[in-house]
């Protein structure tokens, strides 16, 4: 067995990248994450190190798994800060540590290569993994936003499962909006038919674009807008510089969509969003002054109206949100594993996630009885 560690993944190459990963999840694409590191927003002192494991045996490769060594936690939206303090109390170093993710997006996706010829490929592939780390240090493996499956595998290898819940949108062959609507009781669907139409007495008009008529004015746009939404959320910028939106996601083409909103002809806010063949992924939101229910409208409803028309079977409009139930996204659970290196620490993470995961499961349990759907269709 041999194990290569990639820094960059310039040095594996897109044939090589493509051919392991070959979905169309927008956030593992080749020229996404080549993309983040030659803007410099992965690499260099940005906490987010390429580490990418290459497995292969008798000249085949066996596994790939993505990798980052992290000095953070920042941007991953799996929160262990209080792993890391934990550590820290105790007079160990939780960093760095190794994440296999996307990187600043809670979207989950494929994360690992394997060959399935190999069926053993996983737990060899883990097995390098673990050995590297505790050579180098390390304090644990993470793998974010995992798909249900090998989140599944990975936790009969041994790894801790911790899961969390998102409100995503689905597609049941609606051929309209109101086709959606059809299917909330009256005063929910009353309600949102007046946010809709408070939207347009604002004097705004919205506009979807994709791929190549987003303009560059509109890139620039998106990242003053941004910048602005960190600002106010958090006093700091935010994780993504300008070359991302003016460089980065120009170049991904009808993988990227943008909402703007418009007053008097000038752009005022807007939604970004990235999709696949079939799911539509909301990612970022700004704008430069406050406008009732336009966030509802740019980030949500232009979202399902523009999934409904490309035939789209979900909408991952992104983390946390309550206010999404009543809007007709239905809570699901999303998983995560972790390996941890050092056994006095790795029993208060199993008990841990398995408390977690308890009452993440009641929590969807009741934010499931608040859907906004007609008692037939629950």
């Amino acid at each position: 067995m041999q194990l290569t560690i990639f820094t960059s993944i310039a040095d594996i190459g897109a044939n090589e990248w493509t051919a392991w990963f070959d979905s169309d999840y927008p956030f593992l694409r080749y020229d996404f994450l080549l993309g983040l590191e030659r803007t410099g927003c992965i690499g260099g002192e940005s906490g987010w190190q390429p580490c990418h494991f290459v497995l292969s045996e008798n000249g085949l490769t066996v596994g790939v798994a993505p990798a980052f060594l992290k000095t953070h936690s920042y941007g991953e939206y799996v929160f262990d800060w209080s792993w890391a303090d934990a550590w820290q109390r105790n007079g160990f170093d939780y960093y760095p540590k190794l994440i296999t993710a996307a990187p600043f997006t809670p979207a989950t996706g494929p994360r690992v290569y394997l060959n399935h010829a190999d069926p053993q490929a996983l737990e060899k592939l883990l097995l390098g993994i673990k050995e590297w780390s505790e050579d180098q240090g390390i304090s644990g493996w993470h793998a974010l936003f995992v798909e249900e499956g090998l989140s599944s595998s990975l936790t009969d290898l041994g790894l801790h499962q911790r899961q969390t819940v998102q409100f995503h949108w689905f597609n049941r062959n609606f051929e309209r909006f109101d086709d959606f609507l059809a299917t909330f009781n009256s005063r929910k669907r009353k309600n949102l038919k007046k946010e809709r139409a408070r939207v347009a007495a604002q004097g705004l008009s919205l506009v979807t674009k994709i791929g190549g008529d987003i303009s560059g004015d509109d890139w620039h746009f998106f990242h003053h807008c941004y910048q602005l939404t960190y600002a106010k959320r958090s006093g700091h910028g935010g994780y993504l510089n300008r070359e991302f939106f003016t460089e980065l996601c120009p170049a991904l083409g009808d993988a990227t969509v943008m909402v703007i909103a418009y007053e008097d002809q000038q752009p005022v806010a807007a939604a970004l969003y990235f999709c696949s063949a079939d799911t539509l992924y909301g990612r970022y939101w700004g704008c430069l002054r406050e406008y009732e229910y336009l966030h509802f409208e740019a980030c949500y409803y232009r979202g399902i109206e523009f999934a409904i028309a490309q035939g789209l079977q979900r909408f991952d409009p992104g983390a946390q949100g309550e206010h999404k139930i009543q809007r007709g996204f239905e809570p699901v659970l999303t998983h995560s594993n972790h390996w941890i290196a050092a056994e006095q620490f790795d029993t208060a993470v199993a008990n841990f996630a398995a408390q977690e995961r308890k009452q993440v499961r009641v929590y969807q349990r009741e934010a499931s009885t608040l859907l906004p759907f007609k008692q037939n269709d629950t």
